[in-house]
């Protein structure tokens, strides 16, 4: 088949539909072929006539470069070869046409390296549809052969024309269904989106014959060679046509589709699908760390990269399935037709195992990953614009878990309406004050003694009730609501530190931050201004930022530490040992405190190798003057085991839940405080999450059974 949008030529599956209708077309076609070749007569007549070479290698040369028109890619290109093969069935019969247009076929198809059974359907199609307009020719009385040759008449012409149309419509059809199969397209949407068309090319070339015909009837081959003069532009016309076409609708480094093109037949996929009532699906994907690349080995390194990454995609997908390129490392997938979301899934992991094998360039091996994200229409959307944005949501998604692939979920869209409602109700809130502070003690191991208590914020939605971080800190982090709820819990952590204060309990009060927060130089300024606002000293707060915060870095960040250090506010290092940091990073901030994450404390006792982190852990960052604090403390043989390994201080449902301000105030009255002093020359610090930051779990009803982790 002469499909351009097929870039393989892969067999088909033994047994299915497009391997019934090749093999049913290819033994027919091939069969009637036997048949007239055995009643060819009279070829020694032609051999030695100029004119049968020139027709010959005219019928070669138009099946050799078929028509290719911009924007049209029907089920088969256009071919000349159409008009001297239609002629000679009209001038010398059919099996002269038959040996010609064959030979050509399949000469053309070994010199391209076509599939062997895309050769045999292509010249059975042919010999089928010639056959069928030679069965209108000989019910009409005309029957030409080599020694019989005349050209038709002018009474004869209308049955030329029914012949025409017989080759047409066989052909149409054979072909016309075998791309739709392969393509897993409708068949019936299929042929009608092609018809006009092809309709039209097909007339034109088969009209051409009878004129032929008549050239040929003078025996010159210098008159038919004319012909040549007309096709030649209409070939470079196309030419050029087909060139300016591409270049507005490729990418030029990878040749992939680029975005205007994708808008177009991601359209024309949705209104396919709604019609027949399957799917659509769209696919995101972005390269892993490919900005380490670009960065290490320069910008020529990275397009050689990125060809390579479009060859594996272009060759990873189904047939009829859109690869485009948006942009960057960034590329899009369209599934014009499926039937269920596993169906995408499947490219999807096909996609990343393809892309995971190993890249040689310049002598480097060169390791590429990708992340996924997939969206389906009607599902999740009704337009190109909204689905390509939904499955950006499902990409960051798959780069947030490190899953790799994932599906647009409404729950995880941060625009979505019920989101964007929660928002409202959010800034509503605000102005009502329905934020508050809960507290959890953080003790020193050695003596039990009081040395922070970390707030941990809640919002009490009207219907909702107490909600905790983790059902609203997300929507806000990326909202403009972010700077304000920060601020405001700042300022509540701050009053109740003060209250704590002059009510002779000096206790350190911590409170999460977020890299956005880190980034506001601003913080600073408000932190400073609120410690004299409620005349406290610095080391009355401590800020707690998360490891993978630690690990990105950014300038800005470090410029707000450094201003943060100025003050003599300390950072606590939080959730220590799930991110990728560095300890040597930890001097680059003014971090004064780790917390161990509970993953490792909780399973301490029962995993040697987690014993073994937590150990490498409190070594570490007492050798390099950093307190260290366990989390998720919920036995006394926990405590005990952390205490002879030399851990500073611990948080945890053993010692404590959080606590509102109210039974936080009791709980400092009756068990003390130590103070804010320094402990191995830090800033005492307290626990793991943020006011402002990372997720909490509700409260458990039963506290004499708390959760095994309690974020």
């Amino acid at each position: 088949m002469k499909d351009p949008n097929d870039t393989r030529d892969t067999a088909p599956r033994a047994g299915s539909p497009l391997w019934i209708h090749l093999s049913v077309v290819t033994v027919l076609g091939l069969a009637v072929l036997g048949v007239f070749m055995a009643r060819l007569t009279g070829l020694p007549l032609l051999i030695g006539h100029p004119l049968f070479w020139l027709l010959a290698t005219l019928i070669a040369a138009g099946e050799l470069w078929p028509i290719v028109t911009p924007g049209k890619s029907g089920p088969q290109s256009p071919v000349i070869s159409l008009t001297f093969s239609f002629a000679v069935l009209l001038y010398w019969g059919l099996p002269v046409a038959l040996l010609l247009r064959s030979l050509a076929i399949v000469g053309v198809g070994v010199a391209q390296r076509q599939a062997p059974h895309r050769i045999a359907f292509n010249t059975a199609h042919m010999v089928l549809s010639m056959a069928a307009a030679w069965l209108v020719l000989a019910a009409a009385g005309i029957r030409p052969s080599p020694a019989l040759h005349r050209a038709p008449t002018g009474g004869e012409l209308r049955f030329v024309l029914l012949a025409a149309v017989a080759y047409f419509v066989l052909n149409y059809l054979l072909v016309g269904v075998a791309v739709a199969l392969h393509s897993r397209a409708p068949v019936g949407s299929t042929l009608l989106a092609n018809l006009p068309y092809e309709g039209f090319v097909s007339l034109v070339l088969l009209a051409s014959a009878p004129l032929v015909t008549v050239v040929m009837a003078t025996a010159s081959a210098l008159l038919v060679l004319l012909f040549a003069v007309p096709l030649a532009a209409i070939y470079l016309n196309a030419a050029m046509s087909v060139q300016r076409e591409h270049q507005a609708h490729h990418d030029e480094l990878t040749g992939l589709s680029n975005r205007k093109l994708l808008i177009r037949r991601t359209g024309e996929a949705l209104e396919a699908a709604a019609g027949s009532g399957l799917r659509a699906g769209f696919l995101l994907l972005d390269l892993d760390r490919f900005k380490e690349v670009n960065d290490t080995l320069g910008h020529p390194v990275g397009d050689r990269l990125l060809r390579v990454v479009a060859d594996r995609l272009r060759h990873s997908v189904r047939p009829g399935d859109v690869v485009a390129r948006m942009g960057g490392d960034e590329f899009a997938v369209l599934l014009p037709s499926i039937r269920e979301v596993s169906s995408a899934r499947e490219v999807a992991a096909r996609l990343r195992a393809a892309l995971a094998e190993p890249i040689r360039l310049d002598g480097m091996s060169l390791e590429i990953e990708a992340s996924i994200g997939i969206a389906l229409y009607p599902d999740d959307a009704a337009g190109f614009e909204i689905l390509m944005q939904r499955a950006d949501i499902a990409m960051y998604l798959a780069k947030e878990r490190g899953s790799g692939v994932e599906r647009y979920v409404a729950d995880c869209d941060r625009n979505s309406p019920a989101r964007l409602a929660l928002l409202g109700d959010l800034r509503v809130g605000l102005g009502r004050c329905e934020l508050e502070l809960h507290f959890q003690p953080k003790l020193a191991l050695a003596d039990r003694q009081v040395i922070g208590m970390e707030a941990l914020v809640r919002w009490q939605h009207p219907l909702r009730g107490l909600m905790t971080p983790d059902e609203f800190i997300p929507l806000l982090e990326h909202s403009y609501l972010m700077r304000e709820v920060t601020f405001q819990v700042v300022d509540m952590a701050l009053a109740q530190a003060a209250r704590w204060w002059r009510a002779g309990m000096p206790v350190q009060v911590s409170l999460n931050v977020t890299a956005r927060d880190l980034m506001d130089v601003k913080l600073a300024d408000t932190i400073g201004c609120g410690l004299r606002q409620h005349h406290l000293p610095p080391d009355a707060l401590l800020l707690e930022i998360n490891e993978r915060v630690l690990a990105a870095e950014p300038a800005r960040m470090v410029t707000t530490g450094e201003m943060l250090a100025d003050l003599g506010v300390g950072l606590s290092l939080d959730d220590f040992g799930t991110g990728y940091s560095s300890l040597v990073r930890l001097k680059r901030l003014p971090v004064s405190e780790v917390k161990i994450d509970s993953s490792f404390v909780g399973r301490m006792l029962d995993s040697a190798d987690d014993e073994l982190v937590v150990r490498s852990v409190v070594d570490l960052v007492r050798a390099l003057g950093i307190r260290s604090v366990a989390e998720g403390v919920e036995s006394a043989e926990v405590a005990s085991a952390l205490r002879k390994m030399g851990c500073v201080a611990a948080q945890g449902w053993y010692f404590s839940r959080p606590l509102n301000a109210t039974s936080a105030t009791a709980w400092l009255a009756e068990h003390g405080c130590a103070g804010s002093q320094p402990a191995n020359g830090s800033q005492p610090a307290n626990g793991s999450q943020p006011a402002v930051g990372a997720a909490r779990a509700p409260l458990p009803r039963d506290p004499a059974h708390p959760p095994r982790v309690m974020r």
